[in-house]
């Protein structure tokens, strides 16, 4: 099998790590892709993956098989249609339905419609609608961009007037920019930790992967700003023994049921993020696609061939495949960021240190680029470094050591990634206090 990865990050170089073990996957090729990737998939020009056109082109020039989309944005772009309709199998589902990510007021009437728990919330499209609604739901504010924005868009404070700003930044662009009038989503705020559980269908059938938990703000003790995730772990040996199938049974389900009903059929990954709060189970928001940075560590653990499942899942017969297998041991990730991440990263340091990286850690590439013979940052989110062990303070261990081996000029990390878990206690979220 032939297999098209779409996407340059680090999550689809951990997809491309996986594929690379699976004895089904004879070809491998990653559009754009990344240095790291090279070891394992020809990599691919492609100048544009929203492109439906140039990724289907491409797609047939090397004889793809499957597509596999990891970013969201040429899932929202409507690439996974034109492959589709070119006769190539494809991971990640059709515009229609990857608007769950595209729009955040889309997925709360999906939500509504499928009777799947979720915060309450009021859509808005002026400030004063903005006010109101802040007024109603209460400290802590909530508030989210309706459209993509690269895990960037949400503020939790407070701070009324840092929110009511945010809110207006979102307002203020043209809607020639997003093709749509601006808006945003004031919700509730929801207590307790939070959970993140990837949901893989064929439009039917729902297989869950295993629960991670990321951890958004840029520093040590959940300061700073948001960010796309600063690393994550799992398994999450203090979750209820019985989440996942509730979360099946109660969210994944009936969204991938009334998804179909409605003709919009879901095909990919359902990226449920969650928050188990005082008053029970909560949806904080879906995706189309893997999550990064938690798919990193829940590849790392999945024994499964992942080219069988996610073909599977492509061309719906995803009832038949076999029960997953997992590994009992603990994976986790620390993303390496580079300067002034995430306000403005800056580009162009050299990157030393990846190659003396050994098992059982190993790093994926995400803001990476070559220069002559030197590795440099060409992103953010620089790297991320996996480390795996029996429980989670070896995988701390490993993962630690690692990082400490490379260098990044003026790059940051966390060093508290999984930490709270390691020691025994339950990591939940704070707003920002200012």
């Amino acid at each position: 099998m032939k297999i098209l990865v779409v996407g340059s990050g680090a999550r689809e170089h951990a997809l491309v790590h996986s594929l690379a073990a699976d004895p089904q996957v004879d070809g491998l090729f990653a559009a754009p892709g990344n240095p790291g990737m090279a070891s394992s998939a020809t990599l691919c020009p492609l100048a544009d993956p929203t492109d439906p056109v140039a990724v289907t082109a491409l797609a047939r020039e090397v004889g793809a098989d499957l597509v596999v989309i990891g970013p969201e944005a040429p899932l929202v772009a409507g690439v996974a249609n034109a492959v589709r309709e070119s006769g190539i199998a494809c991971f990640g589902p059709d515009a229609a339905a990857a608007a769950l990510e595209g729009s955040k007021s889309f997925a709360k009437d999906v939500m509504a419609a499928a009777g799947v728990p979720t915060a309450a919330a009021r859509v808005c499209t002026t400030v004063d609608e903005v006010a109101e609604a802040l007024d109603v739901l209460g400290s802590p504010y909530v508030v989210k961009d309706d459209g993509l924005a690269a895990g960037k868009g949400v503020v939790v404070t407070d701070n009324r007037m840092t929110a009511m700003a945010h809110a207006a930044q979102c307002l203020n662009r043209p809607e020639e920019a997003t093709g749509r009038m601006p808006t945003v989503v004031v919700e509730e705020y929801l207590d307790g930790p939070e959970v993140s559980l990837f949901c893989v269908t064929d439009g039917t059938s729902v297989v869950p992967l295993a629960p991670a938990q990321d951890f958004k703000r840029a520093l040590d003790g959940d300061e700073g700003p948001n960010t796309g995730g600063m690393g994550a772990y799992s398994p999450l040996d203090w979750a209820p023994t019985d989440l996942v199938a509730e979360v099946v049974t109660r969210i994944a389900e009936p969204t991938v049921a009334h998804m179909r009903d409605r003709g919009t059929p879901f095909v990919g990954i359902l990226y449920v993020g969650l928050a188990l709060t005082s008053r029970g189970l909560r949806v904080v928001e879906f995706n189309a696609r893997f999550g990064d940075p938690e798919t990193q560590v829940v590849l790392a653990r999945l024994r499964t061939p992942l080219g069988g499942l996610l073909y599977a899942a492509a061309t719906g017969t995803l009832a038949a495949h076999p029960p997953l297998r997992w590994s009992t041991d603990h994976a986790v990730t620390v993303v390496v960021a580079a300067q002034g991440y995430p306000e403005g990263p800056r580009k162009g340091d050299p990157i030393d240190g990846v190659d003396q990286v050994n098992e059982p850690a190993y790093v994926l590439h995400a803001g990476t680029a070559q220069s002559g013979e030197q590795l440099v940052s060409s992103g953010g989110r620089v790297l991320s470094v996996v480390g795996v062990g029996p429980d989670l303070g070896a995988a701390r261990q490993v993962a630690y050591a690692a990082v400490d081996v490379i260098s990044v000029r003026g790059s940051h990390h966390r060093r508290d990634i999984a930490l709270a878990a390691e020691q025994g206690q339950v990591w939940v979220p704070l707003p920002v206090r200012d």
